[in-house]
């Protein structure tokens, strides 16, 4: 077989995505690779595919037990003999497992870094071919890195005590260019072939909402009242958070659940199962849950409070929409969020590392926050920023994010830069934004007298401004680069590159968010990408509902999580071609031979089955791409009179689904769901 048939055979893609041919070619070519691509690309297959082919076995060495255990299922239910070695198991099971795959039964094994340095393994590995050694998580290597883990040092002993040096590939969704560095210096990557597919994620919609104190539980609880069938992550940065917007939230009578470090093992474990086979579709978790978590029906992620670095964030982030259908990534800000991460960073524990390099990781700590604090506050494209800070050029807007589609009050404050500027000027940088501040609006302060900046020329030159607006006139200056803001406990203002500012034309334009009161309902976020579910008409959307819940008995049968055994992406294909048989099944995005023998004839049987009692249904229809293409879904040109707008209304508060009510009114899922659009009723 080639990499071609492999992908068709036992995953069920006739095409590559992008970079997964290149990496894969090198692989097999006996060249070290390094593979830097977001969430939901297809980097499992990069090593899969190629692993299949080499003679020998491939190891993969893996951070947590949860991503090996969810590899593992997903790669045997495809047909490919995978098992994992790691603490969940007993050593009579790891010798079990280990003397299987020396005869040849496992071409994949996963493994924990701590299991390297054991006896047993290193016996293994001695007698055993293993072909390649794949790194996953690698940016786990790098202290600069933020889930630096001291265990994968190890890696490298490892790998040099081999009889034979294997080919070594690394991947990872998170990496700076210091980061980028580090892999490939620490692993000691020979000639590496090296791809970096980019970090956009164009299916998902990023915005960030301005709210304080209860105002956040408001907002959650409104976006599941109006999202009631999404499964979703709510994070929160500290255990007490997820523990009271659990409360809250059962309280309500969502199906959530709970994670936290705090909780017992068995908890845990059992909640964790409960998110992953949508038996509670909704988690509040701390960061400590969701790394290797492969479900791909998740369809949002709200973050309760501000993550500690961008890195954290778009990994965390990116666990919304791994099918590739829309979701959102919504951020709810407060300024307490940068006190209480300043508060767990200085409490952050260092094992086993030199006092030198701790003081340098919490400068860059401080850093990672100043940037995460930015992301908050910019009123520029939240996705450019986000693309930017990995290094990848923009260019124009987005025009699918929460600040593209926020309306803004635009004031030229360049006067008022250079007054902040003569400021800083004469501080010398030695203060901070609290003070150069103060100083600018002429604040009566005993600190501000201690320190004599009374006396200066910049004192109470802003003294009609307030502190807010100067406080954003002080952040869009830093992220010009006009001012910069010092990293570490007690952070100062200093000049950046003002050169800019002297010339004529030059403008500092300040944005503010322009209040505007809003129905109950209204949506100011319309992401412009349709889910394919918006494709099934109300006939399409009941057989996509019957499938699903074939998947789920499957699911329970087997004890495996519902998408592993195929995807909703996968389902709506399904629902869509109306296959009639093998041939026509494997022509289904995700189905492979071994799916197809294993659920292909149950999945078939029900789609008959639907067909026979609905013999003239018509399940999709073809969408424009316009915005208007919804509005167009009216049947036979059925006009919208107000008693239908009212009674559709009125059914969908009352907890209709909209497949329901597309069958009472005689129109397309999509029209119904366009309507409910229109009147402000969903997003």
């Amino acid at each position: 077989m080639n990499p071609s048939q492999i992908l068709m055979t036992y995953f069920g893609y006739d095409t590559f995505r992008k970079g997964q041919e290149d990496i894969i070619a090198s692989i097999l070519s006996g060249r070290d690779a390094l593979a830097i691509m977001p969430t939901g690309a297809g980097k499992s297959i990069c090593y899969q595919v190629p692993a299949m082919l080499l003679s020998g076995i491939t190891v993969v060495i893996s951070p947590l037990i949860s991503l090996m255990q969810d590899q593992v299922k997903s790669l045997n239910a495809a047909g490919i003999h995978a098992a994992f070695i790691n603490s969940s198991l007993t050593e009579n099971q790891i010798a079990k497992a280990l003397s299987l795959a020396a005869q040849g039964t496992y071409k994949i094994i996963y493994v924990a870094p701590e299991r390297l340095e054991s006896s047993g393994f290193m016996r293994f590995a001695a007698e055993a071919d293993i072909s390649m050694v794949t790194v996953d998580e690698a940016h786990c290597i790098s202290q600069w890195g933020q889930d630096f883990r001291p265990s994968y040092l190890k890696i490298v002993a490892f790998i040099e005590r081999l009889p034979k040096r294997p080919i070594v590939s690394a991947f990872t969704a998170t990496a700076t260019e210091e980061v980028k560095a580090d892999i490939e210096c620490i692993l000691r990557l020979r000639n590496p072939q090296v791809v970096v597919t980019g970090f956009d994620r164009e299916n998902l919609y990023y915005s960030v909402e301005y709210v304080s104190g209860r105002q956040k539980d408001d907002f959650v609880t409104d976006y599941l009242d109006a999202h009631p069938d999404e499964s979703g992550i709510i994070y929160c940065a500290t255990r007490k958070n997820v523990d009271a917007l659990y409360e809250m939230l059962s309280a309500r009578g969502v199906a959530v659940t709970a994670y936290h470090a705090g909780m017992d093992n068995g908890v845990r474990k059992k909640n964790q199962e409960d998110f992953i086979y949508d038996r509670r579709p909704v988690i509040v978790a701390t960061n400590a849950f969701g790394m290797g978590i492969d479900k791909s029906n998740v369809r949002f992620v709200i973050h309760y409070n501000m993550p500690q670095s961008m890195e954290n964030y778009y990994q965390e982030a990116g666990r919304a929409g791994r099918d590739g259908e829309n979701a959102r990534c919504i951020l709810l800000f407060t300024a307490q969020d940068v006190m209480i991460n300043k508060f767990l960073l200085e409490k952050k524990e260092f094992e086993n590392m030199d006092p030198a390099d701790i003081e340098l990781v919490r400068q860059r700590d401080a850093h990672r926050l100043h940037v995460m604090e930015g992301y908050c506050k910019t009123t520029g494209c939240l996705r450019n920023y986000i693309l930017q800070y990995f290094g990848e050029q923009t260019d124009a807007p987005c025009d699918n994010c929460g600040n593209c589609h926020r309306e803004y009050i635009e004031t030229d404050m360049t006067d008022e830069a250079k007054c902040v500027i003569n400021c800083i000027a004469e501080t010398r940088g030695r203060y901070g934004q609290a003070v150069v501040i103060g100083t600018l609006i002429g604040a009566k302060r005993a600190r501000l007298t201690e320190l004599g900046v009374t006396a200066y020329r910049s004192y109470g030159a802003l003294a009609n401004k307030k502190e807010a607006e100067l406080r954003r006139l002080i952040a869009q200056m830093i992220e010009e680069g006009y001012l910069i803001q010092t990293d570490g406990a007690y952070s100062v203002l200093q000049l950046g590159e003002i050169q800019a500012l002297k010339e004529e034309n030059a403008r500092v334009i300040i944005r503010a968010i322009e209040e505007r009161k809003e129905e109950k309902g209204e949506s100011k976020r319309k992401p412009k990408r349709k889910r394919s579910t918006d494709s099934l008409t109300a006939a399409g959307y009941d057989l996509f509902e019957k499938l699903r819940a074939l998947r789920l008995e499957i699911a329970r049968e087997e004890a495996l999580p519902p998408y592993i055994i195929f995807s909703d992406k996968t389902l709506i294909d399904m629902c869509v071609k109306a296959p009639e048989n093998r041939q026509e099944m494997l022509a289904v995005s995700g189905v492979g031979e071994n799916k197809y023998l294993k659920y292909g004839q149950r999945f078939l049987n029900e789609i008959r089955a639907f067909s026979a009692v609905n013999p003239d249904a018509v399940l999709s229809i073809e969408q424009e791409d316009q915005p208007e293409a919804e509005e167009k879904e009216t049947n036979a040109g059925q006009a919208w009179s107000e008693e239908e707008d009212r009674r559709l209304a009125e059914e969908f508060e009352a907890g209709m689904k909209i497949a329901e009510i597309a069958r009472g009114h005689g129109r397309t899922y999509g029209a119904i769901r366009a309507r409910l659009k229109k009147q402000g009723m969903i997003e």
